[in-house]
């Protein structure tokens, strides 16, 4: 008999599990090397989730297990190919690229480029993007012979957001109106006209939205057995990236896909559970279990990311939600000693002051820009922070891309203003006049004459005294008259509503209201009271635009409302539109109007700030976070606040919050508001803040030292010695 002996190592371990035990705390490694089966794996933020996913992958490989039969869905692309990148590092196999890696979008599409003939769509159909699928909806809508100016119709892309919701939360379009759109209801048949056409005219087309791969997806494994067995038999492993952020439709993809082997692997955090208003269905990951009985539980908690003083608030604040998986995040790196900091201001500005100066301070410390982030939980929340950051030639980027007096809602409303400043400003008429049914280009310019003729050509026109919609010409009074001799009085009599109401409009309700609107902006009563214009501005019919044309019109007109806050500060409109210039021109790069389509990113600088919403900020993380507007009535949204179980989300959303920090947090309030009619507003921190023991904050008590502000002329020398 021949002797044969088998060398191992000590531990006990083949090579590779050695490695991975090395390279893995006991948690991730319980996790990568479970035996086949269904299993929730709960990562709190910071543990290291992308890591665990990429190397199951990659034992799965190593066990044998064929690349093509693995799937991984995540919610991004790049996600995928980072993770399969990294994997192929670890195992140094060539046929990585064979598993089944991306969004649920891009799965959904490769397997009906195969099959889609089995359900009427030729293999070379086209996919919509947005702007062509609002104008496919364009031509559903006149096709329909729906009256559009009788009754303010939802804008196209209203519609395709109202059917994209219904279609990722399997709901009927009637329940998605009554529950987000109640202001439509009466509209109703008409929208259900609309998206049975458009489903219609896309399948006569051969043609698919982004919705559709998903819809089409499902309806093929249900409808033609034979493939869903085939690819239930293909995938022996499932693995899901961020499950609680799937929605219902791409759960029931899952399932019926993990039929034969129930090998599903699904990872996230119901903590950071932050998307149901865009369709995410947050009951998903609390119902596996229902769904796969055999499941086992796994969860992470060892947290690479933040000090455990930043974790002992975030693990106190999340502690506020009954309906979750239990779990506590235990810090890895040592303490710093440094507390989070509650820093109540005596008012926004103060706040906004506080900031930029903390801001340049880390700096000077040595924490870059790029490693800094202010958070908020509305976009409106960084109105005054924007101009004091721009004050001071702090390089700043949106997350968004968008910087709040860049969005089309805001820049509208400020379009009326101006007029009132300068009703010789015609970019500003135009965009007014155009968003008027039945007004195009040629209507709009036509106008803007009527309006020139009333008004004088010589000299600055502008609202405080010196002429604009508040100058009265005398009798027999020219274009041609000097503003020196014009006479400025208190009447309601102006020229300019005079000349609008001369105008014979094709649609003479809207017409009509949008006359009386100028009427009442340029008013004794109102003159140089900019929120209460802003105000007159959403009553007179700028709240039905929102809603006809935005989704998210909840949201836009949250922001408006804080943008008459801010305006309430000043004492004219001319001084409120002087202030928002500093935006538009004190720029990195050469100056740009506010009122220009697009959307400005920077200069030259090597480093930015980043100014983010909350929702924006998943997924990242800062050496420093500061959270402003921290009181009651800011955060949590008030708005949210109406919907049912919504305040346990925005506790999500300020668990999130927290966990982007790494090493210092800083959490901003103010004490005193003024409200859009100068009254002024006592804040009190957030309930997220007074639920938790005073002793996770460190409160810093602010006093401010008064200093002039730097000559224009040194602004940019400073500036340079600021960056270098």
């Amino acid at each position: 008999m021949k002797k044969y002996v088998v060398k191992r190592r000590k531990s006990g371990l083949p090579q590779q599990l050695t490695r991975y035990r090395e390279e893995l705390n006991d948690q991730q490694f319980k996790v990568v090397t479970s035996k086949p089966g269904a299993a929730l794996v709960i990562a709190g933020a910071g543990t290291g989730k992308t890591r665990t996913i990429t190397y199951r992958v990659a034992y799965l490989l190593e066990q044998g297990v064929s690349p093509d039969r693995i799937l991984l869905a995540t919610f991004t692309n790049r996600a995928a190919r980072e993770m399969l990148g990294r994997v192929e590092t670890l195992t140094g196999s060539q046929n990585v690229h064979r598993v089944w890696g991306g969004t649920f979008h891009r799965i959904a599409n490769l397997v009906l480029r195969r099959h889609g003939t089995s359900i009427g769509f030729d293999s070379n159909y086209s996919i919509l993007d947005s702007e062509d699928s609002r104008d496919f909806i364009n031509v559903c809508i006149d096709e329909s012979a729906i009256d559009t100016r009788s009754k303010r119709f939802p804008k196209a892309n209203v519609i395709q957001n109202i059917i994209s919701y219904a279609h990722n939360t399997d709901h009927p379009i009637e329940k998605v109106i009554v529950g987000k759109y109640p202001y439509f209801e009466m509209l109703t048949k008409q929208i259900e006209r609309v998206a049975f056409n458009y489903a219609e005219r896309k399948r006569e087309r051969n043609v698919m939205d982004y919705d559709d791969l998903l819809l089409h997806w499902k309806a093929l494994l249900l409808e033609k057995p034979e493939i869903k067995e085939l690819y239930a038999e293909q995938f022996q492993h499932i693995l899901v990236d961020e499950y609680q952020d799937t929605n219902r439709l791409q759960a029931e993809i899952i399932d019926l896909l993990a039929v034969t082997y129930r090998n599903v692997m699904v990872v996230g955090d119901d903590a950071q559970s932050i998307f149901g208003w865009r369709g995410a269905e947050f009951t998903n990951i609390y119902q596996f279990g229902e769904r796969y009985p055999e499941a086992t539980g796994y969860k992470l908690e060892k947290n690479y990311r933040s000090t455990p003083e930043i974790l002992g608030l975030a693990n106190s604040s999340i502690a506020g939600n009954k309906k979750q998986f239990a779990k506590v995040l235990e810090a890895i790196r040592p303490s710093s000693g440094i507390l989070p900091a509650l820093v109540p201001c005596s008012d926004v500005d103060q706040q906004s002051a506080f900031v930029a100066s903390r801001i340049l301070e880390l700096r000077d410390e040595g924490t870059s820009l790029e490693d800094m982030a202010v958070i908020y939980r509305s976009h409106y929340h960084s109105v005054e922070l924007q101009l004091e950051l721009t004050r001071r030639n702090i390089p700043y980027r949106v997350q968004s891309g968008v910087r709040f007096f860049e969005q089309a809602h805001i820049k509208d409303v400020i379009s009326h203003l101006k007029i009132i400043v300068n009703p010789r400003d015609e970019l500003a008429w135009t965009r007014i006049l155009k968003m008027i049914p039945g007004i195009g280009n040629v209507t709009a310019g036509k106008v803007f004459e009527s309006v020139a003729a009333v008004t004088l050509g010589d000299g600055e026109i502008g609202g405080r005294g010196d002429g604009g919609l508040f100058a009265e010409l005398p009798p027999g009074d020219s274009s041609s008259t000097k503003l020196s001799e014009r006479r400025v009085t208190a009447s309601s009599h102006h020229p300019v509503p005079d000349a609008l109401r001369n105008f014979k409009a094709r649609v003479a309700k809207p017409w009509d209201r949008f006359v009386s609107l100028v009427e009442a902006l340029v008013s004794d009563e109102n003159r140089d009271k900019p929120a209460k214009q802003i105000e007159l501005i959403l009553e007179s019919g700028y709240q039905d635009h929102l809603n006809a044309t935005y989704e998210n019109a909840d949201a836009r007109l949250e922001d408006l409302q804080g943008l008459a806050m801010y305006a309430s500060k000043y004492e004219t409109t001319e001084d409120f539109l002087s202030e928002l210039a500093l935006i538009s021109t004190e720029r990195f790069q050469e100056p740009q109007g506010v009122a220009g389509e697009d959307v400005v990113m920077g200069g030259e600088e090597d480093e930015y700030l980043t100014l983010t919403s909350v929702h924006q900020a998943k997924g990242l993380e800062w050496n420093a976070v500061f959270l402003i507007w921290t009181a009651e009535g800011k955060f949590p949204s008030p708005r949210s606040l109406r919907e049912l179980d919504s305040e346990e989300e925005e506790r999500r959303l300020w668990y999130v919050a927290l966990t982007r920090a790494k090493d210092e947090l800083y959490l901003t309030y103010p004490l005193l508001m003024i409200d859009y009619q100068r009254q002024a507003v006592l804040q009190k921190p957030s309930r997220f803040i007074t639920e938790c023991p005073p002793a996770l904050f460190e409160i810093w008590n602010l006093e401010e030292e008064i200093r002039e502000w730097d000559d224009p002329v040194d602004v940019e020398e400073d500036k340079k010695e600021y960056l270098n």
